[in-house]
């Protein structure tokens, strides 16, 4: 394996061990830290006039993710 493989590999696991920390931390009695589901719902909640544009952005994230990793 590659160096740059290996390096891209750690990065994703050290991002996904992260999330998990915060959302444990989040789901503590009396946290002030919010949770993944928290955070969602705020920025499905975020509007400009009548533009959902949290919505958007979520969609225009998903469409992202989608395109980059999983079209081939």
């Amino acid at each position: 394996m590659s160096v740059t493989r290996i390096a891209t590999l750690v990065a994703y696991g050290l991002a996904l061990v992260s999330i998990v920390t915060l959302e444990v931390a989040g789901r503590r009695e009396g946290s002030r830290v919010p949770t993944l589901a928290q955070l969602c719902g705020f920025v499905m909640r975020y509007r400009v006039g009548r533009v959902p544009l949290g919505r958007v952005a979520l969609l225009g994230f998903w469409w992202w993710v989608g395109f980059h990793f999983f079209a081939r």
